[in-house]
């Protein structure tokens, strides 16, 4: 019966996530949704803007940037001086970024210009049925006064491809097919003389379309973007946003894969989705979050401050306002604790009372590429979370701290292994090395095994976002206790 229990929560995880991902085409979206999931769950809003007025046994939320956010719950018996448990991840993924000057016309095509965001795999872009999304900021003109408003939008259909070029044009393809970001990674959004034919039977459409613009002032004109975009690209955001073009003072857009995230597999045992890296460990942590704090009895016996971090621009090194790399984390630590206390050396004392689970997902063992992995270090696709190892700390864990991490898994019976790059790679990195050192928090690097990573379609298994929602949810509920038995600098 228990192990029914067990499998139908599971389920529930991997359709949650599902849904999590389908609603999450960028890192602003991905924030949207974890906002709306902790005010169903009970957390109150907190602004960085305004001074903190917290309580033991309360949960609160904020966000950075709109693209970066940061969850706690306050244990009921935490007082000042007491530790954090943490999980952070990143909102993040590669993807194609529109220029601020996106309007590329030639050979009779209206293209987008965009930038590359992060290692991606650009070649897996091609012949992808693409739409675009982020945020808008939007002019509001009210009773003579004028604000700006910031609006995500995404639409849903697709409206572009990068087409790649007949094998017939391009011989020797097939035996490498190489990438120039600059010239090759242009979307075409229409053809020049149907999107003309498209804007006359606009133009037609509304006499008092010219009466309108000719009010506006030469101000409001300039802002339409009209000499920097597509007019065409303007008024698809305009209808999904409901405003005028010339409203749109400015935006930031990404291209993104219409295809939906499934579970799939002939056994139905895999994810195939894009930006399972990171927002995979993103829904993992956060879900175990509210999770492990849903009721009072929760956080009676908590001594601490249970914490999920959500940060933008890792795949990029972090360094924004809203990056790990940012004092983003070192601030909240502090204006927790000092919520509770006048002692600001108490600060010092918490945070080496704290621990960082650094969530970022990890390389699978490639059944086609066995020579890329050391054969002591492979993770596979079901076997659990990876804990990541480095000597020359591009990840942050040691022996006290994957320790720690063993243990839990061990006392919820969660499988765990193990991860070194080969010693002739180059080892990627996350966010733990950054705050382990910028904060001075003790840190384990993480991650749930993929496959395809950066590129626009991943995979990882469905055992592996239960066992990660398991331990990070174990994680939060016995930390405080275990911690209490492991004596370093006593």
């Amino acid at each position: 019966m228990a192990k029914q229990e067990q499998n139908c929560e599971g389920s529930s995880v991997v359709s949650d996530l599902i849904n999590f991902l389908n609603a999450s085409p960028t890192a602003f979206h991905a924030v949207d949704g974890a906002k709306k999931r902790l005010q169903n769950a009970g957390y109150e809003p907190v602004s960085e803007r305004e001074d903190w007025k917290l309580e033991a046994g309360k949960k609160y939320f904020f966000t950075r940037n709109y693209s970066t956010i940061v969850a706690f719950a306050i244990g009921k018996k935490y007082v000042a001086g007491n530790g954090f448990h943490i999980v952070g991840a990143h909102t993040d993924s590669p993807c194609l970024k529109l220029k601020p000057v996106s309007m590329v016309a030639k050979g009779g095509y209206l293209e987008v210009g965009v930038q590359t965001y992060g290692g991606g795999l650009w070649h897996t872009w091609f012949d992808r049925d693409l739409t675009i999304a982020g945020r808008v900021i939007v002019r509001e003109e009210k009773d003579g006064s004028v604000s700006y408003s910031h609006k995500l939008v995404r639409i849903e259909e697709p409206i572009m491809r990068i087409p790649t070029l007949a094998i017939h044009l391009d011989r020797d393809v097939k035996d490498a097919f190489k990438v120039n970001t600059q010239s090759h990674l242009l979307p075409v959004l229409a053809t020049s003389i149907k999107a003309e034919l498209n804007k006359v039977v606009a133009e037609n459409g509304q006499a008092d379309s010219d009466a309108q613009t000719h009010g506006k002032t030469s101000n409001e004109r300039t802002t339409s973007n009209n000499s920097k975009h597509h007019s065409l690209l303007l008024q698809l955001l305009a209808d999904q946003l409901g405003c005028e073009p010339e409203h749109i003072s400015d935006f930031e857009l990404q291209a993104c894969d219409t295809q939906p995230s499934i579970v799939a597999g002939a056994t139905k045992e895999f994810i195939f989705s894009g930006r399972l890296d990171n927002l995979c460990m993103s829904f993992c942590s956060l879900k175990a979050l509210i999770d492990a704090t849903s009721s009072e009895s929760n956080l009676a016996d908590e001594t601490g401050v249970r914490l999920v971090a959500l940060f933008d621009h890792e795949e990029v090194g972090s360094d924004s306002a809203q990056g790990a790399g940012s004092p983003a984390m070192l601030n909240t630590l502090s204006r927790i604790t000092n919520s509770f206390t006048a002692d600001s050396k108490l600060l010092e004392k918490a945070i080496q009372r704290s621990f960082l689970v650094s969530a970022d997902m990890a390389h699978a063992l490639h059944p086609n590429y066995m020579d890329k992995h050391e054969d002591n270090h492979q993770p596979k696709l079901h076997g659990g979370l990876v804990i990541k190892h480095n000597a020359n700390q591009r990840y942050a864990t040691n022996a006290v701290t994957s320790l720690i991490f063993r243990e839990i898994a061990r006392n919820h019976n969660l499988p765990v292994q193990d991860f070194v790059v080969r010693n002739d790679m180059a080892c990627g990195s996350t966010i733990g090395p950054i705050l382990a050192s910028g904060v001075g928090i003790r840190t384990v690097d993480v991650g749930a095994p993929q496959l395809s990573m950066h590129s626009i379609r991943e995979m990882c298994a469905v055992d592996d976002v239960k066992y990660s929602y398991e331990h990070f949810k174990a994680f939060f509920q016995e930390f405080s206790h275990l911690d209490e038995k492991i004596k370093v600098d006593a």
